[in-house]
């Protein structure tokens, strides 16, 4: 893993101006501003269908992906730069901002060749370096006791939340600056959610990290600040304890009491 530099002050990584997203002719976001700070862990919370996860695809241009999928204005930049402009590689931005599904989607191969497989792409084939990065990101992913005995083992072997870890390894692997993470633990159950969201706080010592939940007390154990949508709109943004506790919107107390969503 990377130095711990949770200590270092914090900056802006990812601006959000003025941007509305479409699908089409559908509008699904509108007017979003957001600033998101290095080394934090920052959640998306809100009812289906808001937008949460289009804007999180938004960062490393997975929607590009999506016939009719645009950004119709506005702006998005990662330390400064924005990453729609022409001279930007999104094979390379995707990267540096790697990402973690809902449903763990190992590959059909070994354990140590899911890991291996980013370096693989990029090109790297000294052995040595492949397994010491392997072995480096199954420990800052807390699986390598786990399953160090097993490597060559399929990656099919291991419960529902050591897939979701190892994809999480798989993700380190490559030396991202953002991790973002849509509902990682949707699928698990309670003690494998626990093991994940215990690595979530623990991750952002070495990268900046954007989580969409559908779980609200997730959202509360884990992130520093908490982003409320609604119907495609930021309603709030700010400290995930002040906005669980004394929100500025009336929409965004409504939603967290449980009155809609």
């Amino acid at each position: 893993m990377k130095p711990d530099k949770h200590a270092a002050e914090q900056r802006t990584v990812i601006e959000v101006r003025d941007m509305d997203f479409s699908y089409g002719p559908k509008v699904a976001l509108k007017s979003i501003g957001m600033d998101i700070p290095s080394h934090e862990v920052t959640a998306f919370i809100g009812p289906s269908g808001c937008g949460k996860s289009t804007l999180l695809r938004c960062f490393n241009r997975m929607n590009d992906f999506i016939p009719g999928a645009v950004v119709s204005r506005g702006e998005v930049r990662i330390d400064g730069i924005e990453i729609h402009s022409p001279e930007v590689d999104s094979v390379e931005l995707r990267r540096r901002v790697g990402m973690v599904f809902q449903k763990s989607n190992p590959f059909p191969r070994s354990i140590f060749e899911n890991v291996a497989y980013g370096l693989r792409m990029l090109g790297e084939k000294r052995k040595d370096v492949i397994a010491e990065s392997v072995e480096k990101s199954l420990r800052g992913a807390a699986l390598w006791d786990e399953v160090k005995d097993r490597l060559n083992q399929s990656a099919f072997g291991l419960s529902g939340g050591q897939q979701q870890r190892l994809c999480i390894a798989r993700t380190m692997a490559v030396d991202p600056e953002i991790i973002l993470m849509d509902e990682p633990c949707s699928a698990l159950d309670p003690i494998a959610t626990a093991k994940v969201e215990e690595l979530i706080v623990d991750l952002k010592r070495s990268y900046t990290i954007v989580i969409v939940t559908h779980n609200m007390q997730q959202a509360t154990r884990v992130s520093g600040r908490t982003a409320f949508f609604y119907l495609g709109e930021l309603v709030e943004y700010g400290e995930t304890t002040k906005l669980f506790t004394n929100p500025d919107k009336e929409r965004t107390e409504a939603y967290i009491t449980g009155r809609f969503g």
